[in-house]
This record gives C-alpha cells, structure tokens and sequence, in this order.
C-alpha cells in the first residue's frame, strides 16, 4: 500500500492507505487539480523494477485522481495496444494497453486518450491527447 495523505492530529501523524488505485471512471467531483506540487520531483510509474514512464511533475496532467504522463515520457516499447473497448461519456474513446515489464504481461493496466472529445479539453483545462495513465500493479510515485 502506498500513503495517500499524510496528516498531523494533536501532534500524532495518521497516514490514509490505499491498496490499489480505482480503474477509470466518470465522476462529478473535480477532474482537474491545478494544486500540483511546485517543486520539480519527477513522479514515475513503475511496475516491478521496470520504470514505465518518468516526468516532471509540471509535464503531468491529473484527471479524476489519475496522473496523465506524456506520450513523450513513456517507454512506448513496453506498451502494446489491448483489444478492449471503452469509450468514456466525456473523454471519448480510451486506447488499453498490456504493459511488459519484468517477464510480465499485465493486461490493461495502462490507457489513453488518442483523440479526446474537443470538450474534454475544456473540462480537463488542456490537451490530453496520447497521455497515458496507470493502474493495479503499476505503482505511480509522486
């Protein structure tokens, strides 16, 4: 499990854990959070050893709780296009992909949006086209 918050009550700190992020899906709460660190850490996602994609924070777009890594920090070569279907009320058609990593096929446990619906954009507050999140075994450290 990875902390998700941590917080400082009368002096003691409890630490919010979850263990596996939530597959994609619609949400009415906040698709945008324009409150990214500003210092320059670089999140990656790695599964097992096998970093997938790395960037600086400020390269990264978070929609509904998803970092969104561009097309140009993934390691495309470990990605292959997976057969299934998904297209999202407001973001359009989703691409799935296996990822290999560590003699390891996960099945879609990465995906993106290769040409989002033009009202995403303004949902979302910029282009996401191509960028590619993860989920289960792909460990996203920020």
């Amino acid at each position: 499990m990875r902390p998700l918050h941590v917080i400082s009550v009368l002096g003691a700190s409890l630490v919010l854990a979850c263990s596996e992020p939530a597959p994609p899906r619609a949400s009415s709460g906040p698709i945008y959070d324009p409150n990214v660190p500003e210092e320059s850490a670089s999140p990656t996602a790695a599964a097992g050893g096998t970093v997938l994609a790395e960037a600086p924070v400020e390269d990264l777009i978070k929609i509904e709780g998803n970092w969104y890594f561009p097309p140009s920090s993934v390691k495309s070569e470990l990605l292959e296009k997976s057969p299934t279907p998904y297209t999202c009320p407001w973001k359009g058609e989703c691409q799935y992909f296996t990822v290999n990593a560590d003699g390891q096929r996960l099945p879609d446990r990465a995906w993106s949006y290769p040409t989002p619906y033009p009202t995403a954009f303004d949902r979302v507050g910029k282009d996401f086209s191509d960028y590619v999140a993860f989920w289960k075994e792909v460990e996203v450290v920020d």
